[in-house]
């Protein structure tokens, strides 16, 4: 079994930062990515950014140049500095993780952006 631990999250300001954490735990030998997606209430989740096991990362178009994404795979940790933050990034943040083709998620952790 895989567990994923997100830590960050609250309430922050428009143009202020915040930084998500996620650490996976278990039965974890091979990682294929890891990332994070976000929810927003009547829509479908949507993908801000992961990192693929060769170190190649993906961003969706609405956070790339503000979002960046980083991972540890010694430390099997994917975090996520978020800068010049705006009220449309308000949305529940969920961590990923993909093993052999199989998703894996974390509980989901709010973010607000107050204008």
């Amino acid at each position: 079994q895989v567990h994923l631990a997100e830590s960050g999250g609250g309430l922050v300001q428009a143009g202020g930062s915040m930084r998500l954490s996620c650490a996976a735990s278990g039965n974890i030998f091979v990682i294929d990515a890891m990332g994070w997606y976000r929810q927003v209430p009547g829509k479908q989740r949507e993908l801000v950014a992961s990192v693929a096991s060769g170190g190649t990362t993906t961003y969706a178009d609405s956070v790339k140049g503000r979002f960046t994404v980083s991972r540890d795979n010694a430390k099997n940790t994917v975090d996520l500095q978020m800068n010049r933050l705006v009220p449309e990034d308000t949305a529940v943040y969920y961590c990923n993780l993909i093993k052999w083709g199989l998703e894996y998620w974390g509980q989901g952790t709010q973010v607000t952006v107050s204008s």
